[in-house]
């Protein structure tokens, strides 16, 4: 355990700013019990384009943020019930997150606490949803984390806004690279 908290805390703490984050993400609210971030971002493509983008984490999630060290270890499952998982080649398997509900091209809640903070008795709810917006897709990434913590949860939020701002700007960045390239996803 000891050695996936130390890599853990190297994957969370050192972010505060990021090239390519999307176009908005604020931390909501702060306090020592938990902490509310969101993070939004505007694409140029239909929402059965970014939902398929979406749930394909391996394509666009940053391989820092990850206990192997590979994106292409990740997996999600976009059913109820369904995993983001990773698998560790040497040490086993690891889940991020459980999907609570899945509205296939609109709403993705899951339930799990990310990185160093899932060795906390902490719970977490985050909430992905997209929404049709003229010809584009609004992405909303809404993350709730409340719990006990050994950590100060206060200050914590910056950086995990600062990763989910990263990893919402790598889909957006992947979706408009798609689209300009091909013309679709």
């Amino acid at each position: 355990m000891a050695r996936l908290r130390l890599t853990g805390a190297r994957v969370l703490l050192p972010l505060l700013v990021l090239p390519g984050s999307p176009s908005a993400a604020e931390v909501v609210e702060a306090a020592e019990g938990g902490f509310v971030v969101a993070v939004s971002a505007r694409v140029p493509v239909a929402p059965k384009e970014a939902w398929a983008a979406l749930i394909a984490p391996a394509d666009w999630w940053d391989a820092d943020h990850t206990w192997s060290g590979d994106a292409s270890n990740l997996s999600l499952e976009p059913v109820a019930g369904g995993c983001f998982c990773e698998v560790l080649p040497r040490w086993g398997s690891v889940e991020h997150m459980r999907v609570t509900y899945s509205a296939p091209e609109q709403l993705l809640p899951m339930a799990g606490a990310l990185g160093p903070l899932q060795s906390e008795a902490l719970a977490g709810a985050p909430t992905i949803e997209l929404a049709p917006e003229g010809g584009d897709t609004r992405i909303e990434w809404t993350y709730v984390v409340g719990g006990h913590a050994r950590l100060r949860l206060g200050e914590v939020a910056t950086a995990v806004d600062a990763v989910l701002a990263s990893q919402l700007g790598r889909l957006e960045a992947l979706l408009v690279r798609s689209e300009s390239e091909s013309g679709g996803f």
